[in-house]
């Protein structure tokens, strides 16, 4: 399920001041990373800039070949694709030896979505992955609205979208 994005309530007089303060600095590189996008090139060489999909709820999906969850949430993934006009999938290969096999690993799943060949480099770009599947959903202003570590389904998706969309609505609209 996926969650929104939000600060935990932390117990200050655990942490201490010094680690208070590293806390924030942390929060704050985190953020600016997030705040400014990200830029990745796919495997057919397409650049992919956050800032393009303006409109599009844009899903980036961290996976490895050799993940069971990863592989389990691909065929909703690729449903989301095919079927949602205002979502953009985009899944980064991590933790691979030979790049030809990802590119056939994902062929042999038919997947049609992009596919970035991913690195730390790239993982900075979005944060911390804490581990595979990682998921970061961006809303069709661009901003992170939401981060999944597991395994995710099609309806998890959709149901958070239509979420997001029922309680942005003004009230004269609902």
């Amino acid at each position: 399920m996926l969650r929104k994005i939000g600060l935990r309530k932390i117990g200050l007089r655990k942490i201490g001041l010094r680690n208070i303060g590293l806390l924030l600095i942390a929060m704050l590189w985190v953020s600016a990373a997030a705040a400014e996008g990200f830029t990745v090139v796919d495997t057919k060489g397409k650049k992919h800039h956050l800032q393009n999909y303006k409109g599009k709820w844009v899903l980036v999906n961290f996976w490895a070949t050799w993940c069971p969850p990863c592989l389990e949430e691909m065929p909703d993934l690729q449903k989301l694709h095919e079927t949602r006009k205002d979502l953009v999938v985009i899944g980064i290969a991590m933790d691979y030896k030979d790049p030809s096999y990802v590119i056939s690993f994902a062929d042999d799943l038919l997947v049609t979505f992009p596919i970035v060949l991913g690195d730390q480099e790239i993982a900075a770009q979005f944060g911390r992955i804490n581990g595979l599947p990682t998921t970061y959903l961006y809303s069709p202003q661009g901003k992170l609205a939401a981060k999944n570590v597991g395994a995710l389904t099609r309806q998890a998706v959709e149901r958070y979208i239509d979420q997001w969309h029922a309680s942005s609505k003004s009230p004269a609209q609902k």
